[in-house]
Formats: structure tokens, sequence, C-alpha cells
């Protein structure tokens, strides 16, 4: 199985701007990375980062400048056999959780991001293709069904957590574990309570 995992080398994470500058958007997605490149390595699987621009990484990395659609359906035309998409965001990730994904029965496996986002996809069958605009996961799961297949649903705290918003940043540090949380911590990141929700505050 060929296990991808988009990044974006320029500008990632521009919606982390209340708590994080350019530059620390930076490292933390390469820490985020990091976490979910190390979780599938663990799972058995080599990962290969499909970026946006190049990248110094301690995994292979596959340079494609199109939008993320574009770039993604081109691995999975290229290939043959399975392909799984693996988004960089996931800071939560482990290899128990991606096990459970890699492991399960279908053509097309899912698992789905809050707000309608597809986090995680397998591809068995060879003619499916992705759409990660607008709703994607209702998007892939009617292009599935364009193919004559179904899909599998994987429901996963873990691999549903991808992280875009401030809010967002409060589940890594309630329930991450590794470098992801222990970066956040190091930078003054924090959980704290405003209206009655949980958020993040930033200590100076």
């Amino acid at each position: 199985m060929h296990v991808v995992v988009p990044f974006d080398a320029r500008e990632p994470k521009t919606r982390l701007s209340p708590v994080l500058d350019s530059n620390e958007r930076r490292e933390f997605a390469r820490v985020m990375l990091e976490t979910v490149c190390t979780a599938i390595a663990k799972t058995g699987h080599e990962p290969t980062v499909l970026s946006t621009a190049d990248l110094d990484a301690e995994w292979p990395v596959r340079v494609d400048d199109q939008p993320l659609s574009d770039a993604v359906n081109a691995v999975l035309a290229d290939r043959d056999g399975a392909v799984a998409v693996v988004m960089a965001d996931l800071a939560l990730a482990t290899p128990e959780a991606l096990d459970r994904v890699f492991e399960a029965d279908g053509e097309v496996v899912f698992v789905a991001g809050r707000g309608g986002g597809t986090n995680v996809v397998l591809a068995r069958h060879p003619d499916f293709r992705v759409d990660y605009h607008g709703v994607s996961i209702r998007d892939h799961r009617e292009r599935a069904a364009d193919i004559g297949t179904e899909t599998t649903a994987i429901d996963s705290f873990r691999l549903a957590t991808d992280v875009d918003e401030p809010t967002d940043l409060v589940e890594v540090l309630l329930h991450g574990e590794g470098e992801t949380a222990g970066w956040l911590r190091d930078h003054a990141v924090s959980v704290t309570v405003s209206g009655g929700r949980a958020t993040v505050e930033r200590s100076e």
C-alpha cells in the first residue's frame, strides 16, 4: 500500500494566525507532519510527503504544486494497488488509529473530519478519485457510488481531529501525548475557559 501525506510547504495554517505568527505556523505544521509520518511508519508503511514545494524531510517527498485534489488524483492515477491519503495536520494520530483504517475491509475507506471534511482516504478501487472542495465527505460518498462501490466509514476521534482553527488546539493540548502538544506548551499556548467553553490563550 502506498501512503501519501499532502503538505502545504509554503504558507501553512493561516487560520492559526491569532495564536501563532507565520514562522511559528510553519514550524508547527512541520511538527504535525512529523507526528503523522512517524505514526504511519510505525504501522509498517513508508509515508511519502506530497508537498507543494521542495522540502527537506526524513521521508520521501513528491513535489506537486497543483491544487490538493489534482495532486492527490495524480497519485491515484499513477499507482497500482491501494493508496491511502492521510492529512498532515492530524496531530493526535497514532499507529493504532491508523491501523484501524489500513486494515479495514472495503474498496473505499474514509475517516471523516469535523465539519464535513475527509481526513483519511484508503482507495483500493482503481477508478476512485478525490474532491476535497466543499463538503468533501459527502462528495466522496457520491463519487464512490458513481463507480459502483460503497464506502466503509471508520469512526475515530484521533483521526477526525484536524488542526485548522485556534480552538482545535484545545484538543491537541488536552489529548496529545507527544511532540505536538509539547511544542505548543513550549510556546506558552495553554487551555483556558472563556464563556463557559474551553479555548486557548498564549502567555507573554
